[in-house]
């Protein structure tokens, strides 16, 4: 397990994690969300050791990271693909941090299959485009074949193809029973992956649920009816005890209820409708609206 307890950093007079507490389990993918400055990479460098908190602490398996030997065979992390000696060759590269920690040679093999860059192992870094590094940050994550992974902004860079490889891939490591942090701001691809959300504004922690329980607890569900009748439809279903509104373009929202309900309704009273369908929120939707005041960086309208 990933344990943040009580983390705290400042810059100067800016605090960018405030008392900040969250626990990553095994099994499960869990993405970390936030606005951009919202804090997520400088508390996974903090993870990492790369950042000393002002107060608090993060314990990997009951232990700082910094107290690990052979880190890299507890924990895998990518947090900025470019980060690497550009002169190097990618498999010197990895070959470098395998060393470093013990892991046999055969196993850079591996991850460069694993991660599509076997082909251009001997190609230097320098030439590699944004996706090429970050499938090789992603292969330096692998090495050591660690319980616990980081990855902030895995996606970035990544054709189609490469972002359903790597959604894939972090599904298959957390079925293995591995702990894995995902920080992305792609929402539609967290709700496509995750299935715990830890979500932060300003440094402090909003939420930490399951995604399921965040887009229920922060968006409107509903059923929208579409029908020649609305104003019998409306009768009918207020008739029922359900909440039924009715919008601008004629068609009916019905709040807490299912579509077969409302089908029943109207089969009950020959109503004739074109349309019933569950209006579910997105992640995106969810996300908008509880971080909407957290915001640091808000983009104006277009000046033209």
């Amino acid at each position: 397990m990933i344990e943040v307890r009580n983390l705290t950093k400042r810059y100067g007079g800016t605090v960018a994690v405030d008392r900040l507490s969250f626990t990553v389990r095994p099994g499960q993918v869990t993405g970390f969300l936030g606005p951009n400055g919202a804090g997520k990479s400088t508390t996974m460098r903090m993870m990492l050791g790369l950042d000393r908190p002002a107060e608090g602490r993060v314990l990997i398996d009951g232990r700082p990271y910094e107290r690990l030997t052979e880190p890299l065979r507890r924990v895998g992390a990518l947090l900025e693909a470019t980060a690497v000696h550009r002169g190097r060759r990618a498999q010197d590269h990895l070959r470098w941090l395998a060393r470093s920690n013990r892991i046999p040679e055969t196993r850079v093999r591996e991850v460069l299959a694993m991660v599509g860059l076997e082909g251009v192992a001997r190609k230097r870094v320098r030439g590699f485009s944004l996706g090429m590094s970050q499938r090789l940050g992603i292969a330096a994550a692998l090495l050591g074949d660690p319980p616990i992974l980081l990855f902030d902004e895995p996606l970035n860079g990544l054709d189609p193809e490469g972002i359903v490889w790597i959604r894939n891939l972090l599904k298959a490591l957390a079925a293995e029973g591995r702990t894995v942090l995902v920080s992305s701001h792609l929402m539609g691809e967290m709700a496509l992956t995750a299935e715990h959300l830890v979500v932060i504004g300003r440094g402090r922690l909003l939420a930490d649920t399951t995604v399921a329980e965040f887009v229920t607890a922060h968006t409107r569900s509903f059923v929208r009816v579409r029908t020649p009748e609305p104003e019998r439809m409306r009768n009918a279903i207020a008739a029922a005890g359900i909440t039924v509104t009715q919008v601008a373009d004629g068609t009916l929202e019905a709040d807490g209820t299912e579509p077969a309900t409302i089908g029943e309704i109207a089969a009950a009273k020959g109503l004739i409708v074109h349309e019933v369908a569950m209006q579910t929120a997105s992640l995106e939707e969810a996300f908008m609206r509880l971080t909407g005041d957290v915001v640091d960086y808000r983009a104006g309208g277009p000046q033209w």
